[in-house]
This record gives structure tokens, C-alpha cells and sequence, in this order.
């Protein structure tokens, strides 16, 4: 599919995020008249509204901003639903209603590895680009990391050949409505999240599950009910990864498998036709039980592009993403880790469980994503590393009422503090924390409560951890 001709059409973008920024002047360079809407105020979007209006671009800001969708193209920002009646009644009018990931995806010039996923995929398409980036490097070759990581696709499209790779992560709200799969896609794993934009957890798998549709080969886990179903339904070659063998009626003759073995992560091609070590668990620097499945998912999605030498590697060298267990700094014995990335339930359990060895002072909370906290009250109450948890943000009372809820409660006698202000909260942790301990800012929850992102909220845990 090629490219839409934009010269003289109009085109909208719908919220003033990190896709649609550098799209607009994307756009306004293919000739296209663009508008800008978005609900906050113009003076509030500060640098983004000075490049819009340096590119000619018309902003229509503040609470209408939706009315009277009249031009040619919507891109909508990941975060719209697509079914908002605006939208709906302006595609029966005649309009375009598409996103920057989706023109990427269909006029894409060279491979797409894809990744989704409730947990791990930041890191997995990290490790996925890292790896790459080395075996590529030979070759003369680029790879193009971003997507839901990093920066949009398409406006650096005609920068890409087809000896390159584009790795992108995406989210369940890109994958809502798009129409071509890459060519290798990765599932994580699917537990609940983001049941606050999504009708419910059926219209959130099905969301993750549309990375599969035609794609040419896909990577699962099949530790995770989700994917492994969606493994048994898919219409291309599967690898699946697990921490142990898989069983040989898991797999159909197409399939293959990445497994943990004897302190090995070894692949076992289809048909059991060929079995080989790839890297020694030993060798990941990153700690936890979910670093290793990460790596596993990208050794799969990097089969035939890269081998063991770069895979190694990046394992002995790569020290994690930032604002994921990203240690801040020691002060009086007192170890403080960054992993505002953590916005679920199962993440902080990964968190939790990296840092097994270590008496933590826990800091939760955030914003109210619909998601039940009976798992994580189940994770905090059964590890016996966890001294204490300061709850914060707009999911406070609910962490505190799954917690005394919890059968384990009463014997555990967890201590539970309450500050509303996220500042506070970092102090009340530190005050709590004995020489030994480690803070540990895994909140859980998304931060748009008091935060734009995950990444502000890490960063001005840095900056109140500093001024301890």
C-alpha cells in the first residue's frame, strides 16, 4: 500500500502527544493543511504548541475541541478510543480515520519486529534493538527502535531501506485498529491492565491478539494462559518460551521452543531437529525471574538475524531501561530504586520478586486504571522481604482495602502508611527504611494522576531522593 497523496488535504491531529509531533511536520512537508486539537489549553502545552505554530499548523485547543471534524485525515493519538461518536460521525462524513503507527505499519520499507504485552515489553524491545543494533552493525545496516518506546516511525520512514529493521513497541491502543501485523510479533504476556479505556478484559485481548494477524512469525509465552491459547490459534510458526522444557504435544510440527535448562537458555528448533545453548542464565546482568523471560523473548525474535555472540553480549552489558529497578542512589545503607515503569499489579510482583534478597520499604499507588489489587496485596503479603508499604495517589484506599482484606493480613501485621502528596510519600519511605533496606518506588498503577507519564513521575523521584 502506498503512502496517501497529502498535498492540499486537510488533516487533523488529534491530541498533541509524542506520535503526533513530529507527524505534524511530517505532514505539513507532504503538503497537507494540519490542524492540532487537543482538550488542554494552548499556553498549557508549552514547546509542542511553539513547534506547531512555527510549522503554520492551526490549533483548535480547549474543551471543543472534538467539533466539527471537517478535514480530510484524523490521526488519532493512542490514547482516543476509537469509537468516540466524534469520530465516528466524521468517518460517515467521508474522513480518514487512522494513526501515525498504522500508516507505518502498512507502507512499512524494510521488517517490523513487533512487541506487546501487559509486562517486560519495554525491556524486551530494548533488548530486541540492542541485540540487533550489534548484528547489523557488520552489515552496514540500521535498526529503528521505537514505536510506544522511544520516537514515532513515520516520519522517519524515508529514511529506512530494506536491509534495515524497525523494532517497535505497541500498545493495546494502537493495536485496536490497525490492519497489517509486522513480520515477527512478540506477546510478553497478557494479564489485566488498562480495564479503565477498554470495555473489558475480552476487548483487551483482543486488542494484544491483533499483533498476530497475518504476521509471519510470531514469539509467546507459555507460562501465561493468554498467549499460550493465542499460540494454539495462530496461523504462522511459533516459538515459545517458558522457564522449562515444553512439553513436545505443546507444539505443532511448525513450532519451536526457547527454554531454561541445567542454568541454560536453550532453543530447540521445530520438529526437535536441532537443540543448542544460547546463553547462560549467569551471564544476564539484570536481576529477576522476569529479566530472563524478557531474553528469551528476544532470542526469539531475533533468530535468523542474530546469533549467540551478540546476544551475549548485550546480556554482560545492558544494565536495563531507565525508570526500571534503576538504583538512585545509597544513602546511610539505604538503597533507593526507580521503577516508576511499574503501572501493574504483575510488574511490581517482578519488581518485588528481583529484589527477593533485600528487606524493602515499598512506595504504591497511582492512577486508577480499573484493575483489581487482590494480586498485588497477594505478592506484598507474601513476601516476607517486604517491611513496609507507603500508599499513595488516587488508588491508595483500594491497595489499602485488598491489603486488610487479604486472609494474611493479621499475621503479617504489614505496616501500611498513607501520604496523599507523591513527595511526602518518598520521605514517609525513607524515614521508614533501616540501614540494610532498600526504597523501592513501584507504584503499580499509572501515574496520571499527578503525572503526565511514568517517566516524569521516576524523574522527580530522582530529584526528592537527591535532596534527602
Amino acid at each position: 500500500m502506498a503512502l496517501p497523496d497529502f498535498q492540499g488535504k486537510t488533516a487533523a491531529l488529534i491530541g498533541a502527544g509524542v506520535s503526533n509531533t513530529p507527524l505534524a511536520g511530517y505532514l505539513v512537508r507532504a503538503g497537507a493543511r494540519v490542524t492540532v486539537r487537543d482538550r488542554k489549553a494552548e499556553e498549557q502545552l508549552g514547546e509542542a504548541a511553539a513547534l506547531f505554530r512555527s510549522l503554520g499548523v492551526q490549533m483548535i485547543c480547549g474543551e471543543h475541541y472534538l467539533e466539527n471534524l471537517t478535514e480530510d485525515y484524523l490521526f488519532r493519538s493512542p490514547g482516543f478510543r476509537p469509537d468516540l461518536p466524534a469520530f465516528t460521525e466524521a468517518v460517515a462524513r467521508g474522513a480518514a480515520l487512522t494513526s501515525e503507527m498504522e500508516l507505518f505499519l502498512e507502507n512499512r520499507p524494510c521488517p517490523v519486529i513487533g512487541i506487546t504485552g501487559s509486562d517486560g515489553k519495554t525491556t524486551t524491545t530494548t533488548l530486541i534493538s540492542e541485540i540487533l543494533t550489534r548484528a547489523f552493525a557488520a552489515r552496514g545496516a540500521s535498526v529503528f527502535l521505537g514505536g510506544n518506546i522511544g520516537k514515532p516511525m513515520l516520519y522517519r520512514i524515508d529514511e529506512m531501506t530494506a536491509q534495515d529493521v524497525a523494532v517497535v513497541e505497541l500498545s493495546s491502543f494502537q493495536l485496536m485498529t490497525v490492519g497489517a501485523a509486522p513480520d515477527v510479533s512478540v506477546v510478553t504476556n497478557v494479564t489485566p491492565n488498562h480495564l479503565n479505556w477498554h470495555t473489558g478484559m475480552e476487548e483487551y485481548i483482543a486488542a494484544k491478539a491483533k499483533i498476530l494477524d497475518g504476521c509471519g512469525r510470531a514469539v509467546l509465552n507459555y507460562e501465561n494462559e493468554v498467549t499460550r491459547t493465542l499460540a494454539r490459534r495462530a496461523a504462522c510458526p511459533v516459538t515459545l518460551f517458558a522457564h522449562e522444557r515444553i512439553p513436545a504435544d505443546a507444539l505443532r510440527p511448525e513450532d519451536s521452543a526457547i527454554y531454561e535448562e541445567h542454568g541454560m537458555i536453550v532453543f530447540r528448533g521445530a520438529g526437535g531437529d536441532e537443540e543448542f545453548p544460547v546463553l547462560p542464565v549467569a551471564d544476564i546482568l539484570l536481576p529477576g525471574r522476569h529479566n530472563v523471560e524478557n531474553y528469551m523473548a528476544a532470542i526469539g525474535a531475533v533468530r535468523g538475524m542474530a546469533g549467540p555472540e551478540e546476544i551475549g553480549e548485550v546480556a554482560r552489558t545492558f544494565r536495563g531501561v531507565p525508570h526500571r529497578l534503576e538504583l538512585v542512589r545509597t544513602l546511610d545503607g539505604v538503597a533507593f530504586y526507580n521503577s516508576s515503569i511499574d503501572s501493574s499489579p504483575t510488574r511490581t510482583a517482578a519488581a518485588i520478586g528481583a529484589m527477593k534478597d533485600r528487606p524493602l520499604v515499598l512506595i504504591c499507588g497511582g492512577y486508577d486504571k480499573h484493575i483489581p489489587f487482590a494480586p498485588l496485596a497477594e505478592t506484598l503479603l507474601s513476601h516476607e522481604n517486604v517491611r513496609a508499604v507507603v500508599l499513595t495517589g488516587a488508588t491508595a484506599s483500594a491497595i489499602e482495602d485488598a491489603l486488610r482484606a487479604h486472609p494474611d493480613f493479621a499475621r503479617r501485621a504489614l505496616p501500611i502508611l498513607r501520604e496523599a502528596d507523591f513527595t511526602d510519600a518518598v520521605r514517609a519511605a525513607a524515614a521508614a527504611a533501616r540501614p540494610g533496606d532498600a526504597v523501592l518506588l513501584s507504584p503499580a498503577c499509572a501515574s496520571f494522576d499527578a503525572f503526565p507519564n511514568f517517566e516524569k513521575r521516576g524523574e522527580r523521584f530522582r530529584e526528592i531522593v537527591a535532596a534527602l
